[in-house]
């Protein structure tokens, strides 16, 4: 929660601690996607600096920060005043840092360049293992690296610049309570001299764009102008423009069309977690054309009716282990037609959408198939709680996960429903649909996490038996699941992984005592999870106006109130499952973001979609 994030669009991004310290190999000024939205290389890891006053010499360090559209950092020392904004232009591997001066007296700033060059996994093991050349052009400096054919551009106008090349170790504090690589080296390629004769506005520019920004305060202009529009077209409250301008962050560019971020800062575009999120950063945001390039880039690379889980940061390799998000992916062309009743885009993925279901049907990689009682089977590792530690899977989830019955009987309903939009109406997907339903409600007969292990175990899996359109459950049930899940995972932000009263569970994600992924599925609160338990709570209360309140009092409201004034929006991946539920992980994760302000749009203040009576009415048509 003391860190700081600005994105580029382009999978690059710029961020530090609020005291802009590097306490994680992941955290740096300038590090650039080399192939967007992927291959993340830091550049810039910090930048010291110094104000120098008659003889004196003050560190400019321990500033307030805020935050208001973009991070700012405010400095006061002997009478003078210093603001310094951050920001990257949108689509550009550039980081712009704009200094606000104001002074009755003449000073000089120095700027000394601490850099990297690295893939964001990868530390420095030694002093030069890289070297760097240098051409300097006195108020502006150009660095080639020997593990990198990009070029490192550093302007600082009006200036005067001198070289200098000293290796330092770097020991990074989060990642080494993590467990992970936590030593590196850096080196200072020289420092910045800027005379400041009176109140002044001048920027430091970070680039690897072939561009100098002679007129960097038009490109500030346009970066506040560009998230003030994202606010207006949202069309949604104040108090909800850091999450409209947080969403803005994971949507960055793969190819021709837009993808998502999982999380940063070591995230890649992950299907299933793109597909969770499509709603909250796309649809409740107003922003239906991302929304649609997102569903259309994912289609593309369908394979055996599979949507790719992830895609390998280095090398772009994507990977097709996950049995739910070609399900989600059936869903979220649904919610996506909810709002836009986009037919044309309909049939164009149609014979997408009937491959999936066929290749759920008859059998496609990892185990994945329907069984002879109409519910699909699994390898393990293809949920969404996946972790495998040495071979092994601490939440062992293989066969007949509940979520994904209820997904698919939702993905059966969904295709009933498009069928007709699209004329298909002979189609079998209902008779299916009810087929999988009995077969369901014949072997539930506890609140089961696995249906044909019988596992037992209380986890918010079960939720989505509630939450999602179509639910093959009676009211009184999902009445009962919700109120165990609300008495045994809920938390101030978001849902335990697993009750309390299991031997299993682990509530502390860093721990001496255990490997931190025997944790991850274990107890530890997902946020995420927080937006559909919001959305089963009011449906089962029917969105009554006295259940929103009470939902925004005792579900959100707790949750945005730690967060505070300093808050940029951004939602941590994780946080511990037991008091004072510290965040770990990624500091800002695509769905935790987007869950929350999709249940607080379209559940607490209940905006609706157009199209969403007509699509769950009963005598839905071509339209």
């Amino acid at each position: 929660m003391r860190e700081w994030l600005v994105t580029n669009g382009l999978g690059g991004y710029a961020s530090l601690t609020h005291s802009n310290e590097n306490t994680r190999k992941y955290h740096g000024l300038l590090i650039a996607s080399l192939t967007p939205p992927l291959n993340r290389w830091v550049f810039t890891s910090n930048i010291i600096e110094n104000v120098e006053l008659n003889d004196d010499i003050y560190p400019l360090t321990g500033g307030e920060f805020s935050f208001d559209k973009l991070p700012v950092f405010t400095y006061k020392l002997q009478g003078i005043n210093i603001y310094k904004t951050i920001f990257m232009p949108h689509q550009e591997n550039t980081t712009i840092i704009r200094y606000k001066i104001e002074t009755k007296q003449p000073i000089t700033i120095t700027h000394r360049i601490l850099l990297a060059s690295r893939h964001i996994y990868d530390v420095s093991s030694s002093k030069r293992s890289f070297y760097v050349h240098q051409r300097n052009n006195g108020d502006n400096v150009e660095i080639e690296f020997s593990n990198t054919n990009r070029v490192l551009k550093i302007l600082l106008p009006d200036s005067s610049y001198v070289e200098e090349e000293t290796w330092i170790p770097m020991e990074y504090s989060t990642d080494k309570k993590r467990g992970d690589s936590w030593l590196d080296y850096n080196v200072y390629s020289g420092c910045f001299h800027k005379k400041i004769p009176e109140s002044t506005i001048y920027h430091l520019i970070l680039t690897i764009e072939d561009k100098r920004y002679e007129d960097a305060e038009r490109y500030y202009l346009n970066e506040l102008n560009r998230r003030g529009e994202l606010i207006k077209d949202s069309g949604l409250v104040e108090k909800q423009y850091k999450l409209v301008l947080a969403a803005d962050g994971f949507i960055v560019r793969r190819d021709s069309k837009k993808t998502v971020i999982a999380g940063y800062h070591w995230f890649s575009d992950w299907g299933r977690d793109t597909l969770i999120s499509l709603p909250g950063l796309t649809l409740v945001t107003n922003r239906y054309n991302v929304a649609r390039e997102i569903l259309e880039g994912l289609v593309e690379r369908i394979q055996g009716g599979l949507i790719p889980n992830t895609f390998n940061d280095k090398d772009n390799t994507p990977l097709y282990n996950t049995v739910d998000a070609s399900l989600w992916y059936i869903d979220r062309v649904f919610q996506y037609l909810k709002y836009t009743m986009d037919t044309v885009f309909l049939k164009q993925v149609w014979s997408k959408l009937e491959s999936i279901i066929a290749s759920y049907i008859n059998g496609t990689h990892h185990g994945i198939h329907m069984d002879n009682d109409g519910l699909i089977t699994h390898d393990p590792g293809l949920t969404w709680m996946d972790v495998c530690i040495d071979g092994e899977y601490p939440t062992p989830r293989a066969g007949k996960a509940v979520e994904i019955q209820a997904l698919w009987f939702n993905a059966l309903s969904v295709m009933d429903r498009l069928s007709r939009l699209v004329n298909r109406e002979n189609s079998n997907y209902i008779e299916l649909a009810e087929k999988v339903k009995k077969s369901f409600l014949k072997q539930y007969d506890q609140q089961y996490d696995v249906i044909d292990t019988r596992d037992a175990s209380c986890r918010p899996n079960k939720l989505l038996l509630v939450s999602l359109d179509f639910s093959m459950i009676d009211k009184e049930l999902q009445r009962e699941i919700i109120l165990d899940v609300k008495r045994n995972l809920l938390t101030i932000f978001g849902l335990r992984t697993l009750s309390p009263l299991d031997n299993r569970y682990k509530g502390v994600y860093i721990d001496d005592n255990y490997h931190r992924d025997l944790a991850y599925h274990n107890g530890i609160v997902w946020p995420w999870l927080m937006g559909f338990f919001i959305k089963a709570f009011l449906k089962i209360y029917e969105y009554k106006t006295e259940w929103r309140e009470y939902a925004y009092e005792e579900f959100l409201n707790p949750m945005l109130k730690v967060f505070g004034k300093k808050w940029d929006g951004f939602i941590p991946e994780i946080f511990d499952g037991e008091p004072p539920y510290t965040p770990r992980g990624c500091i800002a994760q695509a769905w935790s973001t987007a869950e929350i302000l999709r249940s607080w749009v379209e559940d607490i203040m209940f905006k609706r979609p157009p199209y969403e009576e007509v699509l769950l009415g009963e005598e839905v048509t071509s339209y």
